[in-house]
């Protein structure tokens, strides 16, 4: 196994760019079939093909779910969502269902590649909350209210003070 991975480290090194993808150039490919056979090569050419391919979606879906997070996190906010309720809004309660669903899953996955900085999900997850009360709005608001109530009003945020 080590020898195919350093094979696979050589050719990424090496492999050239062309209208077709990545290839190796005759001197290359000579170079290698010293220690290689064919088909080694080969499959060594198609996993660095793959790891670029997958580099490139990743990062496509990464730009595409962060912009559907901003776009669909503005139907987070009462206004627009009610819009929507209405079929007055571009995208149908529907649709937002449909969208908000993937997207969630898209991110949970895209958690796993990332580097950079997260989108930002307030409205999003605002969104999200709000389709999971869509049509049980008042059982849900009751609820909150109620659990409102049962908070002691002179609560202890800090549990270190009687010590």
């Amino acid at each position: 196994m080590g020898r195919f991975v350093d094979l696979v480290g050589e050719v990424a090194s090496i492999a050239e760019e062309g209208p077709d993808g990545l290839f190796l150039s005759p001197d290359s490919w000579e170079r290698f079939t010293d220690d290689y056979t064919e088909d080694e090569i080969e499959d060594a050419l198609q996993v660095v093909r793959e790891s670029l391919f997958q580099t490139e979606l990743v990062e496509a879906a990464d730009s595409l779910s962060a912009r559907l997070v901003e776009v669909l996190g503005a139907y987070g906010e009462e206004s627009l969502y009610t819009r929507a309720e209405r079929g007055e809004a571009a995208l149908s309660i529907d649709t937002l269902a449909q969208l908000s669903r993937r997207v969630s899953r898209l991110e949970d996955i895209l958690g796993e590649f990332r580097e950079g900085a997260l989108p930002d999900r307030r409205g999003f997850d605002a969104l999200q909350r709000r389709l999971a009360d869509h049509g049980i709005e008042p059982e849900m608001q009751a609820a909150r209210d109620e659990d409102q109530r049962a908070l002691p009003e002179d609560r202890d945020d800090d549990p270190d003070e009687d010590e």
